[in-house]
């Protein structure tokens, strides 16, 4: 999906082009985002700015998507854009742009704050599966590649069962925001066969090896992701771990 095997990972409000551009030379991928895409998510992420989060809020989110991406075709990465819905449509739409730009769409069922949950994206796609099958399938069937963000210890959740529902509707990754449960990583590895992008914590060589020996195909940082220290190391990390194997 891409090489080297180190990602950079969404972050509210700051996971820009120009935030790419500035470390593209470490990394295999740069996740933007996230963005809202349709009227329950937008107002949902401008309440969460109004208590002081960091939340992109473009008058037209797909066209906002298309230019960040186009401002990364020439970087030596693969783009990626982390999207936020309530419905399937807006999805495909985005889809549809990150496909012409060869950029991967990633659904997100990542985000645990309360006013994106309540609007029906985020973690609230953990606990309705049929419901975030139907965004992933909008999205493979538009063309793009899929990846879906989801994260560990949500109450009631079988991540690895979450990856089956996922790849049976069109995913191509799974990453995973293992929080404390780094080897839930291992049981989501096994269960399916989606690239997976392991995320949280991810600083040096011993915290990447300790994902890649749980089975992940990659490893994402987020809030050291504007760290060229780190960045190097990590991929140093990935390059000796997969160096004598063929990306998937």
């Amino acid at each position: 999906m891409f090489r080297p095997r180190v990602a950079l990972a969404s972050l509210s409000g700051e996971a820009d082009a120009a935030w790419a551009r500035a470390v593209e030379a470490h990394v295999g991928c740069a996740f933007l985002g996230g963005i809202s895409l349709d009227g329950p998510t937008r107002a949902a992420a401008r309440e969460m700015v109004d208590r002081d989060r960091s939340e992109f809020l473009p008058d037209d989110p797909i066209a906002f998507v298309d230019a960040q991406l186009a401002a990364l075709s020439d970087a030596p990465l693969r783009p990626a854009f982390n999207v936020r819905s309530a419905s399937p449509d807006p999805i495909a739409r985005a889809a549809r742009v990150c496909r012409a730009h060869d950029a991967v769409l990633e659904v997100n069922a990542h985000c645990r704050q309360d006013e994106m949950c309540t609007a029906g994206a985020g973690e609230s796609l953990l606990r309705d599966t049929d419901r975030l099958a139907g965004q992933v399938a909008a999205a493979s069937e538009a063309g793009a590649d899929v990846s879906v963000k989801v994260r560990t210890e949500v109450e009631g959740v079988d991540l690895a069962e979450v990856a089956r529902r996922v790849e049976d509707a069109g995913a191509d990754a799974v990453h995973v925001d293992a929080m404390d449960s780094e080897a839930v990583v291992a049981e989501v590895a096994e269960a399916t066969d989606c690239f997976v992008v392991a995320n949280n914590g991810v600083r040096d060589r011993a915290t990447a090896t300790e994902y890649f020996e749980y089975g992940a195909d990659a490893v994402s940082v987020g809030r050291a992701s504007d760290d060229p220290d780190v960045l190097r190391a990590v991929r140093a990390t990935a390059d000796d771990w997969f160096g004598r194997e063929v990306v998937r």
